[in-house]
């Protein structure tokens, strides 16, 4: 059972999703719009269902809202299909979208596969990466933490699965399917355009300057590289 969130203006809407994914074992609660206390509506919550158009402050300003202090995971759900409406929900800070209307089971599937993600740091803590800094950048694996010139940046479970990936894999260009395999999992469902989003993302928090970046370095065509020179430390 997992605890949600789900943030939908549309009662009709709200209520047969909530039935349907209580059918299958979660417990929802639920917000008309995310106008209110969002920490406390957060609170004991494992996962975010948020609508992208709701009234007052919309679902990028929420997700963006929700991201200014928590790492939880969210799923935007929508009725824009629109390459630029789904890549500015990803850009806010989602980890996945679904698009309108969606079944409770492709609802289900894709909650468990983003908890699982959340949770699953075994494959990085088994990796060959101990500590090692690039730059100013301190990235220690054992901790799944990163530092930038010695202050904890917060990263989402998906910016440090992402970093992890490429930062094991030092000069070497990823394409967004390996990344997808990789930093998500095997049985992903969505596609690439949720890794360009995380990597905007990620790059605005690693980068000394996000418009000119120069530890993740775009390979027109082909992916994404880690370019910056490591330094090994000591585990």
């Amino acid at each position: 059972m997992v605890n949600i969130l789900f943030v939908e203006d549309d009662s009709s809407v709200a209520e047969a999703v909530s039935l349907g994914l209580s059918r299958l074992g979660h417990h929802v609660t639920h917000l008309a719009d995310g106008n209110g206390d969002l920490d406390s509506a957060l609170d004991g919550v494992a996962l975010v269902l948020l609508d992208l158009g709701l009234p007052g402050a919309d679902g990028y300003e929420i997700c963006r809202r929700i991201r200014r202090s928590s790492t939880i995971p969210i799923i935007m759900l929508t009725a824009r299909s629109d390459d630029i409406d789904t890549v500015a929900g990803l850009e806010s800070g989602a980890d996945d979208y679904v698009v309108k209307p969606a079944s409770p089971r492709v609802l289900d599937a894709r909650i468990k596969a983003v908890i699982r993600r959340s949770n699953d740091t075994e494959r990085h803590t088994e990796s060959t990466l101990s500590s090692k800094t690039f730059g100013t950048l301190e990235v220690d694996r054992a901790a799944l933490q990163v530092r930038k010139a010695g202050t904890l940046l917060t990263l989402t479970p998906t910016e440090i699965r992402l970093l992890l990936t490429l930062a094991e894999n030092p000069g070497r260009v990823l394409s967004r399917t390996q990344l997808l395999s990789a930093a998500w999992d095997q049985e992903y469902l969505g596609d690439s355009r949720i890794v360009d989003a995380a990597v905007q993302r990620l790059r605005a928090k690693i980068e000394d300057d996000p418009t000119e970046p120069t530890v993740i370095e775009t390979v027109r065509g082909f992916g994404y590289r880690f370019a910056p020179r490591s330094t090994d430390r000591k585990p």
